[in-house]
């Protein structure tokens, strides 16, 4: 087995908002990854006195010893469960009620000589590479699928489409959203290698349409997930006009993750 990780900020000015880490082995056998991006707040208050670090620290550590330690609790169920410890952490001190309390898209896998688990909710993305190199894409694409007039600003979002019926769901303070999340599970022999990556890896293929998924495993093979960072970077940077990038940052925190089983 070889894990590759990297991660940068989409800028000096402000911290890392994604988390990641993985367990090898989980509960004695197998291992366990676990990918999160922390949904930047606005510039007023969020009705939290903690940063957005903080929290995606927080349940990206309830999830990792989840994951490695209970083989008896489903994805879904760890997830649920991680949300809850995180929230009884500030729920004295903050209002979770408020839609941008903090937050975070995540991805979970679980590995064992059976079966692939796996869990995706919001816009990052879990490959699953078969051993014949088809590689498919496992994503929550509900924001994609949004109406354009619910994104059409923060305030219309959080009233309209946040965490709410018919928009998109992220983990922040509801346990309940895990039964939102994509969920399944594939038979470990059909599965050779695994990729995760948040939205500003991603971008490399969702955005700048440089190569397809397939190729995107491609390169973190080949060059590394660093390698494929330092490619959306590039092209971030070329993008003066922001032909491909009319909304959202011009550089996102970027963190990808490779698993070769």
């Amino acid at each position: 087995m070889r894990i590759e990780l990297a991660t940068a900020p989409g800028s000096s000015e402000r911290p890392n908002e994604d988390w990641a880490s993985t367990a090898v082995p989980a509960a004695g056998r197998g291992g366990a990854l676990v990918l999160l991006d922390g949904v930047t707040p606005p510039q007023d208050d969020d009705g939290c006195v903690h940063t957005v670090p903080w929290f995606t620290a927080r349940l990206g550590g309830a999830l990792v010893e989840l994951s490695a330690s209970r083989r008896d609790l489903t994805l879904s169920e760890i997830l649920a469960e991680s949300i809850r410890r995180t929230a009884d952490a500030h729920r004295s001190s903050c209002d979770l009620s408020h839609p941008r309390t903090p937050q975070a898209t995540a991805v979970l896998a679980r590995w064992d000589q059976e079966r692939v688990e796996h869990l995706v909710l919001s816009d990052s993305a879990l490959l699953v590479e078969a051993p014949d190199g088809t590689v498919r894409p496992i994503l929550d694409d509900r924001l994609d699928r949004l109406p354009p007039g619910l994104l059409a600003s923060e305030e219309i979002a959080d009233t309209r489409a946040r965490n709410k019926e018919g928009g998109f769901f992220t983990a922040a303070a509801d346990p309940l959203v895990s039964s939102r999340a994509v969920t399944g599970e594939t038979p470990r022999q059909e599965v050779r290698a695994l990729a995760a990556l948040t939205d500003g890896a991603s971008r490399w293929t969702e955005k700048f349409r440089e190569g397809d998924w397939t190729d995107t495993v491609k390169v973190l093979r080949q060059e590394g997930p660093q390698g494929l960072i330092d490619r959306v970077r590039d092209l971030e940077r070329a993008d003066v006009d922001r032909v491909h990038l009319r909304r959202g940052k011009r550089h996102d925190d970027a963190t990808a993750l490779l698993v070769e089983l």
